[in-house]
């Protein structure tokens, strides 16, 4: 016959403590379960508290209708889920609660539920939006999420392969691995990309049954009508539940954290070769070139703030730092002179030096103009 319970205590929700127990659905020889160390030691209603509060927030923020998750309201109820459960980890922590050196039946049923912490506590880091620190966020959530797959394992909660405990920087895993590109490589590469595809449908399916199977029991859990029986294997399939959602997280973290590593070092600055001197020189300021300085004072740039030259400025400016010859700056006619004055100049000169034929044709030009009025001889297009 099986013995008493140890001690009945309750966790809110009507949440069994321990009792005699074995693994459930298996028919192996019952174990008394120690009683629940949380509320045994005075502090369970203050952990339980915590918990809740941190498992409300992320839920909040999981399904919340903000447009973004980096809203102040969102981000805030990141920070203040993060300050509970961490709270809340470090009393457990604090009571010991998990060894991996007992078994499964040897936890109290209340007590499982604080398993979950860690895979909370990663879900909630990746809510963090600071870009500046992302990747201190990426490797602190797997971290979380890897504690918790380590621990669930030791309890032998689900059969996975455990991840690598962290990722390594690019340099390492090219220096460590053998150069890719022959036969050899490419084949274990396919066989470990359908082994991943399959492992990923595996992991749907128990996620969409484990999703079914709490849903039927929620309501008893949370109404306080459920067993203990009902309420342990309530929280083990939460437990299988984040399992699976682990696997996913990590494997999305690393690789994530590939490209956030790869772009970081594609900005920095590739030192010069040896030897080799580039002369600094300023940074050219906007301008536009105009025909003449007339032009540039009428026209201008079109808005302000922005400086003018004409191109004798330029080419001058660009003559001062030794960029085009002296050679190469095209005579120009000074600035200011229009083609027709130009050309009024030439003529006016000529007559100023007595060149008779000159003189004689801006004569007849002149006694022309005196008997024939602007417009004289235009009939083709009048009666």
């Amino acid at each position: 016959m099986a013995a008493p319970s140890l001690r009945p205590h309750q966790d809110g929700g009507g949440e069994g403590g321990g009792s005699l127990r074995g693994r459930p659905g298996s028919g192996s020889a019952a174990v008394p379960s120690r009683p629940s160390m949380a509320e045994g030691a005075g502090a369970g209603p203050r952990l339980a508290e915590l918990l809740a509060a941190g498992r409300r927030l992320w839920e909040e923020v999981e399904t919340g209708t903000e447009p973004s998750s980096g809203a102040p309201a969102v981000q805030d109820k990141v920070r203040q889920g993060l300050d509970a459960l961490q709270r809340a980890a470090a009393m457990v922590a604090q009571l010991d609660l998990f060894s991996e050196n007992e078994e499964l039946e040897e936890i109290a049923s209340a007590d499982l539920k604080y398993l979950l912490l860690p895979a909370l506590l990663g879900a909630l880091t990746l809510k963090q939006v600071d870009l500046s620190r992302r990747l201190e966020h990426l490797e602190s959530a797997r971290a979380h999420f890897w504690r918790f797959l380590k621990l669930c394992r030791s309890y032998r909660l689900g059969s996975f392969h455990l991840p690598p405990a962290a990722t390594s920087p690019p340099a390492e895993e090219d220096a460590g691995s053998p150069s890719p590109g022959g036969p050899a490589a490419t084949q274990p590469s396919l066989v470990a990309m359908a082994s991943s595809r399959q492992a990923k449908i595996e992991r749907y399916k128990q996620k969409k049954e484990l999703e079914n199977r709490l849903a039927s029991m929620r309501t008893f859990v949370e109404s306080g009508q459920a067993d203990e029986d009902q309420i342990r294997e309530f929280y083990i399939l939460q437990i299988q539940k984040w399992i699976n959602t682990s696997l996913e997280e990590i494997e999305s973290i690393d690789q994530e954290m590939v490209i956030l590593r790869s772009r970081g070092t594609a900005k920095q600055p590739s030192a010069p070769p040896h030897g080799t001197s580039r002369q600094v020189r300023t940074p050219l300021k906007p301008f536009i070139l105009t025909r003449d300085a007339a032009q540039a004072k009428v026209f201008g740039a079109g808005y302000p703030g922005l400086p003018t030259m004409t191109v004798d400025d330029w080419y001058e400016q660009r003559r001062r730092q030794g960029v085009v010859s002296g050679q190469s700056v095209p005579q120009r006619t000074p600035a200011g002179i229009a083609d027709e004055e130009l050309q009024k100049q030439q003529q006016e000169k000529k007559e100023e030096e007595d060149d008779e034929e000159a003189l004689q044709k801006a004569r007849n030009w002149d006694d022309w103009k005196d008997t024939h009025p602007r417009g004289y001889g235009n009939r083709q297009n009048v009666g």
